[in-house]
């Protein structure tokens, strides 16, 4: 079994971080290590970390790409998971890893998401972001989408072998927002994107803020924007911060 690094960046998560940690240490079988990268949370993440057993991170900056990145050069797993700390993952999730990655002809790979709250399942918005999977590529890079690109988004669980990351040059940490959409361009280059036919829980959070009326305008408009090469930092004034 190839041994998996598991990658959640934190800021301000201790509402949702001790269930996702309790979910990826009873992974059967276990992930090599997780590390929490935390951006300077001021509430109980790091507490939470630490009582969970993890290895804890520290970030200078926050943001996801600077977080994430910083986790990959201490991960020794030979594969990476980046995983949010709002995201629940399948107990195989190692097993699944190992299956998919074992096809050098794969660069990356990512989930079905499922975005939940407490009592609701957002169906509508999770089948747009499957959606939004398929037709982005197809419509804005046709050429790259025949060849087995899928743009992956952060809450759909990101993996591939750290080997491939670092050869691509792994997250642009100057990227506020999208820069998992510019990793799958860039992993292209290394093979294909795979939309693995497993489910991952999603926090609906941005969604019970926004309604999902405004949730879905915003995600489409953001997607638009990027596809026709608007700037992430823009963009990112669409996208506020919700914790």
């Amino acid at each position: 079994m190839a041994p998996l690094s598991i990658i959640i960046p934190t800021l301000n998560k201790a509402a949702s971080l001790e269930r996702t940690l309790a979910n990826v240490r009873a992974l059967v079988p276990p992930a090599l290590e997780v590390l929490v990268v935390d951006g300077g949370s001021c509430d109980a993440t790091r507490a939470i970390a630490t009582a969970a057993g993890v290895t804890l991170l520290t970030c200078e900056s926050a943001g996801r790409a600077i977080q994430m990145h910083a986790g990959a050069r201490q991960a020794r797993g030979s594969q990476l998971c980046f995983l949010h700390a709002d995201t629940l993952v399948p107990s195989d999730l190692v097993a699944i890893a190992e299956r998919v990655l074992e096809d050098r002809a794969i660069a990356g790979a990512g989930f079905v998401s499922l975005m939940s709250g407490e009592d609701t399942t957002r169906w509508g918005i999770s089948a747009l972001n499957l959606l939004k999977t398929h037709l982005a590529p197809l419509l804005f890079r046709p050429h790259l989408y025949w060849r087995g690109l899928r743009l992956l988004f952060g809450d759909q669980v990101m993996i591939c072998r750290r080997q491939t990351f670092w050869e691509v040059g792994g997250f642009n940490e100057v990227m506020p927002i999208m820069e998992d959409g510019d990793l799958c361009l860039r992993l292209m280059k290394q093979g294909r994107i795979r939309l693995i036919n497993r489910v991952v829980i999603s926090s609906d959070r941005r969604v019970q803020r926004w309604g999902a009326g405004k949730a879905a305008a915003i995600y489409f408009t953001i997607g638009v924007l990027w596809g026709l090469g608007m700037p992430p930092t823009p963009l990112k004034r669409l996208y506020e911060d919700i914790r």
